[in-house]
């Protein structure tokens, strides 16, 4: 007789959800079900949105989510994280973020708020990238952000980037992650890179580990402590990324 598989769900203090609208709403709805299957446990669930009548709190009232431990904060997403990621004294090992696939690089924008209150005199900013990466797809964005695709085709919310690319059929081969890392190898005025990664985690619902943002803060206060330096941010998928260089006189 084979012995049973006993699964161990993920377990989180607080999850944060970037938006409230359609994506958000989606990842809720989402969690609720793994919450019910017993695939993930949180303490909190919290989705930030400054429209406090926007689709989760509709849903909410409806009792869409019942069974998950959630509630709306209405407030702007800079602002939201900058009080969550800076709150003293509080563990953050078991908090993550599940971003909005439109949302903009709050990752890099929280990090430059830092460095600019941390070197007020030192004009922390972001900067273009000096040569496009070679990704299938690519765009830079008027305020120097750019992004990155390895796909040339419309990928669903819903795809968790498995080994195998539902639109290709053939075995993924390409990764954020270690493709920027080979590009600051190969861009050897570059620091880092600072990597968040978005991952799969449950139920179609990927997340960034909210202990990893805020020791690349770390990180940045030892680089810009040794100099001017610039660094290049990423908050990425496997598949898809936006790019930034955020530099310190």
């Amino acid at each position: 007789m084979s012995t049973p598989v006993v699964r161990v769900p993920l377990t989180f203090g607080r999850i944060v959800i970037i938006g409230g609208g359609c994506y958000g709403s989606w990842y809720a709805q989402q969690l609720t079900r793994a919450t019910r299957a017993g695939a993930i446990h949180a303490n909190e669930v919290v989705v930030v949105d400054r429209d406090p009548a926007c689709r989760v709190a509709t849903m909410l009232h409806e009792g869409h989510y019942d069974g998950l431990p959630i509630r709306l904060d209405v407030a702007e997403w800079d602002d939201y994280i900058a009080s969550w990621l800076g709150q003293e004294g509080r563990a953050l090992s078991n908090d993550a973020m599940v971003p909005s696939p439109l949302m903009p690089h709050l990752c890099l924008d929280w990090l430059m708020a830092r460095a600019r209150a941390r070197w007020p005199d030192r004009l922390p900013r972001v900067e273009a990238l000096r040569q496009a990466p070679p990704t299938p797809w690519q765009r830079a964005s008027p305020d120097g952000r750019h992004y990155v695709s390895f796909a040339t085709w419309m990928c669903p919310v819903n795809c968790i980037e498995p080994r195998r690319c539902p639109h290709t059929r053939g075995v993924r081969d390409w990764s954020m992650p270690p493709f920027m890392q080979q590009f600051v190898q190969d861009n050897p005025d570059l620091h880092g890179p600072i990597i968040f990664h978005c991952s799969h985690r449950t139920h179609g619902v990927g997340m960034i580990d909210a202990a990893a943002i805020a020791d690349a803060d770390r990180q940045l206060a030892m680089w810009g402590a040794a100099g001017p330096c610039a660094v290049l941010v990423g908050t990425v998928s496997h598949c898809h990324g936006a790019l930034g260089v955020l530099a310190i006189d």
